[in-house]
């Protein structure tokens, strides 16, 4: 750790100026996570963002972190920042002096989060381990994600970030906002409504497994916003399955037969490959063509792990897709 202090201290590293908007009233304020409470006691001037999308927040409320990863999945023009969040820089002062972007491809870059300087380090999304916190609250206040790793719901992560920042009546308005966007687009849409629906995947060119995300991930639970049910397979394998994913093998597809629409990354080969194969083509949901293949590693395909800023920007892509798939399943 003496390495991290030697590198917080390098404070010019990252522009100063990079931090736009101001933090909330009313600290100290303390956040309860996962691995217990933090304290903040004053607003922070310095925001530093880690793991999945928590810049979205601090951006949504007007906060451009200091630092922030470098988004790999669904970044189709090399940027490392996805579509939504760079349109939303550009909206509060232009994209001259970017975030310094972290590289966490491989783990969480902790001498890069320190040379930011940071006041504050959002996790309120993640799947990073308590030793992890630890190591990062050396560097500043953290806060970690309520309960299971990459398992919060948006709401959530905009309000554990949203308190960070002494933002937390904000955060709530925004979450208000985001549900009405959502109520209005699906309400034209009753065919939605009581549809069983599940995220899963294939392993490209294998089909002899079904891939499932768990109840607790996030992607699931974003589905419910759409008007659609839990399915009761994936609830027994999720009660059975520590993990937030697993996989049933083809030779028992059956286990699928209550699921109306299957959400899955794949491409313009996935379906027609589906509905050829023996064992999978008996799922309903195949067989109806009530699949929606999101294009993997598109922009599209990575806003199905939600935000705030990503919701409105693929909203109506969505519903027409799960419109459609709905009424290929009545």
């Amino acid at each position: 750790m003496l390495g991290l202090g030697a590198c917080s201290s390098g404070a010019d590293t990252a522009s100063s100026e990079s931090s736009n908007g101001t933090a909330g009233s009313g600290f100290p304020v303390t956040v309860e996570h996962v691995f217990g409470e933090t304290e903040i006691d004053a607003a922070p001037e310095r925001v530093a963002t880690i793991q999945w999308a928590n810049q979205d927040v601090a951006l949504a409320l007007g906060v451009v972190p200091v630092g922030m990863p470098a988004q790999t999945y669904g970044d189709d023009d090399g940027d490392g920042i996805l579509p939504w969040t760079y349109e939303k820089l550009e909206e509060l002062g232009g994209t001259d002096d970017l975030p310094v972007l972290f590289d966490e491809a491989s783990a969480l870059d902790f001498e890069a989060v320190a040379d930011t300087a940071p006041d504050v380090i959002l996790g309120g999304y993640g799947g990073f381990t308590e030793e992890d916190f630890e190591t990062l609250s050396q560097i500043a206040p953290t806060v970690a994600y309520p309960d299971a790793p990459w398992g919060s719901t948006w709401r959530e992560m905009a309000e554990l970030d949203g308190a960070a920042l002494g933002m937390a009546d904000e955060a709530d308005a925004l979450i208000a906002d985001v549900e009405q966007q959502i109520a209005d687009a699906i309400a034209a849409e009753p065919a939605l409504e009581g549809k069983t629906a599940m995220m899963g995947y294939f392993t490209p060119g294998d089909f002899s497994s079904i891939g499932y995300y768990s109840t607790d991930d996030a992607r699931n639970k974003y589905l419910a916003d759409f008007g659609f049910e839990t399915p009761e397979s994936l609830a027994t394998l999720s009660e059975e399955n520590e993990e937030f994913f697993g996989t049933v093998s083809a030779e028992n597809a059956d286990t699928f037969d209550d699921v109306d629409i299957m959400v899955v990354y794949g491409d313009e080969t996935t379906l027609p490959g589906l509905q050829a194969d023996p064992l999978l083509s008996q799922i309903p949901a195949v067989a109806n063509g009530s699949v929606v293949v999101l294009d993997n590693n598109s922009p599209l395909a990575a806003s199905v792990s939600p935000t705030v800023l990503s919701i409105p920007w693929a909203l109506d892509e969505f519903v027409g897709k799960f419109a459609d798939a709905a009424e290929n399943a009545e």
